[in-house]
């Protein structure tokens, strides 16, 4: 039976992973971060990088979506897009973000906030040119977020790029790049019995990490 009611407050799961104790945390967010994602890509091995992206206008209006880490050090963690892109535009008038990962096979979140920069070009041209031919088509086709009238004029637009690169050789367009968030400060949540879950921030301060358990 559907239920149309909108009524969800019955519907609960319990958590029952293991605990986060202090101890069990590197010094470092960025190699604690790699140690969770690390185990979780052996259970999600496709989805394990698919993180929410968080940014503000310049009015504070909030917008998410899910983009995919593209790759992470201890400069910050990457992703490509269009900056035509509504995010693009975000990151425009507020060059602040959060991400968000969501593993719930492990019953954890990872939260990450910062400034945003643009990576290099020559980032995004070695990552472009990595990609599979229908993803370069359909980046160069498309101009991210704005309106179109159908869908058969997307297709006509990738088909056209198509018979103008028989050699699959499509160029990167100019308005094609990498961001690099860098952290500000993590937090890693472990759900746990009863609600009573773990969260551990790190905060940056004085260019060191300080650690701190937060209620949850």
């Amino acid at each position: 039976m559907t239920d149309n009611t909108g009524d969800y407050k019955a519907l609960r799961r319990e958590y029952q992973a293991q605990a986060l104790e202090r101890a069990d945390l590197a010094a470092d967010p960025v190699e604690q971060f790699g140690r969770w994602l690390s185990e979780i890509r052996v259970l999600m091995p496709t989805d394990a990088t698919s993180m929410t992206l968080a940014t503000a206008d310049a009015t504070g209006m909030p917008s998410a979506r899910i983009v995919l880490l593209k790759h992470f050090d201890a400069e910050g963690f990457c992703w490509y897009s269009d900056y035509r892109s509504h995010k693009g535009q975000d990151l425009v008038e507020n060059p602040q973000a959060e991400l968000m990962f969501y593993w719930p096979l492990l019953e954890r979140q990872v939260r990450i906030c910062g400034v945003v920069e643009r990576l290099p070009d020559a980032s995004a041209q070695s990552y472009f040119a990595a990609r599979p031919l229908g993803s370069r088509l359909s980046a160069a086709a498309s101009q991210q977020s704005a309106v179109v009238d159908s869908r058969a004029t997307l297709e006509q637009r990738v088909e056209a790029l198509r018979a103008q690169h028989p050699d699959g050789q499509v160029p990167k367009p100019a308005q094609w790049g990498g961001y690099r968030l860098q952290p500000l400060a993590f937090e890693f949540w472990q759900g746990r019995e009863s609600r009573l879950h773990d969260r551990m921030r790190y905060r940056l301060q004085d260019a060191a990490w300080i650690i701190e358990r937060l209620q949850p």
